[in-house]
Formats: structure tokens, C-alpha cells, sequence
């Protein structure tokens, strides 16, 4: 079996990974006169890299975040130099998560409510939890269509098994009763994790109790 035969029997065996850098890692072992089971060791570390990055990659987009490039690294915090960053990085271990506890993030519109949220997000991510990240109206529009279509339970069933489901902009608009009936349910749903960012804490703060209530 020549190189390029070999590489094709591992990207059927769902190599991929190993059949990219096979050529590489043989010229490699060839300078450097490798041992065997350290040319294995290398080819194997490589899969591994490429599996997880292929992993964080494709939860990055289930969880559609509106700016995918909000992280922690590039939030400003001297913004507002009153802001709690010893609570943010204790969120940002999403230790809340494992935990089942909630975030409540409240302030006016322009505050980092929403780069906050979704950096803690990509931070859940990246230690292994699926996410989920939703506008409030772009949530009820996905409920409303589901109604349309008969897949309700299907999508509920959604937002109830996600480990961490972020609701960004609560009470942003003023919601028509039913969608706001809709809102509700979906908030008091026995889902693990919900983080909310809100202009108007008495859309939430009299449902349910917040295990982290943070102020932009």
C-alpha cells in the first residue's frame, strides 16, 4: 500500500486527521529517526487536535451567537470599572453550570451585557458543555413557527436539554400576551442553566429565584 492509498484507507476509517499530516510526520520521523511507537504517539496527538477542534467548531455554530467574536479577551472592563470581574471569571469557570445554578445580568442597553453572556458561552464551550444562544424574540419566533409546523415538543425538548441556554435581550420589546406566555414557560422549564440578560429585572426577578444576579 503506497502513501497515497494509505491515506485514503484512513480517511475511510475516519482518520482524517492522521491522513493529513501522514506525509509530514513520516519526513519527520525520517530526519529525526523516530522510534515507532513515537511516530504512532505523534499521529494519534494529531487526530486527537483535529477531532476537538472540529468538535468546539461545530458547537461554536449550534449555538449561533449573534457576535461569535465577543470573548472575554476582548472585553474592555475599565468601561465600567465598577463592574464585578471577580464575578464574571467565576461565571466564566462555568461552575454554575455543573451546579444547575442560574445568572440573571441586568443594566441599561450598552453596558456588555450581551459580550458578557456570550463569552461566557464560548467559555462553557470550550471546557466541553453544549450552548445555546437565542435573542428573546428570535426564541419566540422559533416557538411560534414550531407551533405552526407540530414540532413544539421536539423544540422544547431542545431547550430543555442543553446544558447551558442563554436568552439575550429580555425585555427589550414589549411582548404580546401570548408570546410572553410562551417566554415563561420556557423560562420555568426544569432546564439546567438559563443566563438572561435584561433591561427590566421584573420580567424575571418575581418567577424564579437567581442564584447570580450581575449588574452592567
Amino acid at each position: 500500500m503506497n502513501l497515497i492509498e494509505l491515506q485514503h484507507a484512513l480517511r475511510q476509517l475516519r482518520l482524517g486527521g492522521i491522513a493529513t499530516v501522514l506525509e509530514t510526520r513520516l519526513h519527520q520521523a525520517q530526519a529525526e529517526a523516530m522510534a515507532p511507537i513515537d511516530l504512532i504517539s505523534c499521529l494519534v496527538a494529531d487526530e486527537l487536535t483535529r477531532r476537538g477542534d472540529r468538535l468546539l467548531e461545530r458547537r461554536r455554530k449550534q449555538a449561533a451567537f449573534r457576535d461569535p467574536q465577543k470573548t472575554l479577551d476582548h472585553f474592555d472592563f475599565n468601561f465600567n470599572p465598577k463592574m464585578n470581574r471577580s464575578l464574571v471569571f467565576d461565571l466564566a469557570t462555568c461552575a454554575f453550570i455543573g451546579k444547575r445554578e442560574d445568572a440573571l445580568f441586568l443594566g441599561p442597553g450598552g453596558t456588555g451585557k450581551s459580550h458578557l453572556a456570550q463569552a461566557i458561552g464560548q467559555t462553557a464551550i470550550q471546557q466541553g458543555y453544549r450552548v445555546l444562544y437565542r435573542e428573546t424574540h428570535v426564541l419566540l419566533d422559533e416557538l411560534a413557527e414550531a407551533v405552526v409546523d407540530g414540532t413544539r415538543r421536539e423544540f422544547m425538548e431542545t431547550l430543555t436539554t442543553v446544558p447551558l441556554l442563554i436568552i439575550d435581550d429580555l425585555g427589550m420589546r414589549k411582548l404580546p400576551l401570548t408570546a410572553a406566555e410562551g417566554l415563561l414557560e420556557v423560562i420555568m422549564r426544569e432546564f439546567p442553566v438559563r443566563v438572561r440578560n435584561s433591561e427590566k429585572i421584573a420580567l424575571c426577578d418575581p418567577v424564579m429565584p437567581v442564584t447570580h444576579s450581575f449588574r452592567c
